[in-house]
């Protein structure tokens, strides 16, 4: 499990210069749950993640597949994925993320994880970002108000925040189940424990 860095230390540096150029239109629709499954499916399962997370990169590149293809596009479970930013380039890649197209997003969250090392360890990770963005189909400008908006910078650290007050979470990756939380790099065979028995309540 990666630990966090409290919020003021993030905001310090993410406010410096930052301008608001009013994208509150659009900021809702941004900041809205991203999920993938059977809305009415039994089962639900929520991630807080950090883009900058080992462990959760450790997840999405080796569990979440199989648990996708097992549990998820069967429609057994509705899964959810909310950030919950463990520093300042985690906010910046969440950020981009919520603003690409919604079909896009979690494509965007697949390749931010996967190429985690190529990305999140350059001498210049903004630039290894936007690079990102522009071939996942954003233009230069796109990429530029983005990293500008700050309802969605606040909107971001918000989850953040509400997630650590109101649900204890204080390390990435935590899952919460049915409402019932469990923290750290699980293994489908830990899921498999966990969600079969719910799956197979009437």
């Amino acid at each position: 499990m990666a630990r966090f860095l409290p919020v003021f230390v993030i905001l310090g540096a993410l406010y410096l210069g930052l301008a608001s150029p009013g994208h509150a239109a659009t900021t809702e629709a941004m900041l809205a749950d991203r999920s993938l499954g059977n809305p009415a499916a039994k089962v639900t399962v929520i991630e807080y993640a950090s883009l900058t997370c080992p462990h959760c990169a450790a997840f999405e590149n080796t569990t979440f597949p199989v648990f996708k293809t097992r549990y998820v596009d069967t429609g057994k479970v509705r899964y959810t994925y909310r950030d919950f930013p463990l520093d300042q380039l985690a906010v910046r890649a969440a950020m981009m993320a919520r603003c690409a197209d919604p079909d896009q997003y979690f494509g965007f969250i697949r390749v931010l994880f996967k190429q985690q090392d190529d990305w999140a360890a350059t001498q210049d990770p903004m630039a290894a970002l936007e690079r990102i963005g522009l071939l996942g189909g954003m233009t230069k400008p796109q990429f530029e108000s983005c990293m500008q908006n700050k309802d969605l910078l606040d909107g971001i650290l918000k989850v953040r925040l509400d997630a650590e007050k109101n649900l204890k979470v204080d390390s990435t990756p935590t899952f919460f189940v049915n409402g019932t939380k469990y923290e750290g790099d699980m293994s489908i065979e830990d899921f498999a424990k966990i969600l079969d028995p719910l799956i197979a309540k009437k």
